[in-house]
């Protein structure tokens, strides 16, 4: 059971963390204030470390335990989609954690030196936009897959 509830909130910590850094982003970024924009998005960048990275860590861990302790195989097709999808938000996340620190890195120069935020900021900021719509999609995915189980035939 402890298992279980550690995958649980493992994926709880991943769908709220990534809810919540991108609502309070985007409300930042709506206000066009570079110094509102380096404050939320250092706490963003603190926030994705702290909390995101640690069950981004632990899901696969307490996901292979769990299988194993229930006796299912990764091949499992339920459990195989939800691993690929697992990578697909990796590929998402990874890249979207540097945009998050240059969106910081660039709203502080524009605050410090009093100027609006640059070119650079705004097209990094779409596409920070755009890939959070994937890797969410993808974490509901998972989490739908870990509750209903569906049979996925393989091959």
């Amino acid at each position: 059971m402890l298992l279980r509830w550690l995958h649980v909130l493992g994926a709880t910590v991943l769908l709220g963390t990534g809810a919540g850094i991108a609502f309070f982003m985007v409300m930042a970024h709506r206000s066009g204030n570079p110094a509102l924009i380096a404050h939320v998005a250092g706490t963003v960048v603190i926030a994705d470390w702290l909390f995101t990275a640690s069950a981004v860590l632990l899901q696969p861990i307490t996901g292979y335990l769990l299988a194993r302790e229930i006796g299912w195989p990764l091949t499992e097709g339920w459990i195989a989609l939800s691993l690929a999808l697992y990578l697909l938000t990796g590929c998402f996340w990874l890249p979207v954690v540097w945009i998050q620190h240059r969106l910081r890195d660039l709203a502080r120069e524009a605050a410090a030196a009093a100027t609006p935020l640059p070119a650079a900021y705004h097209r990094l900021y779409r596409i920070w936009f755009i890939s959070g719509f994937p890797a969410f999609l993808a974490v509901l995915a998972i989490i739908w897959l870990m509750l209903s189980r569906p049979s996925i035939p393989l091959g």
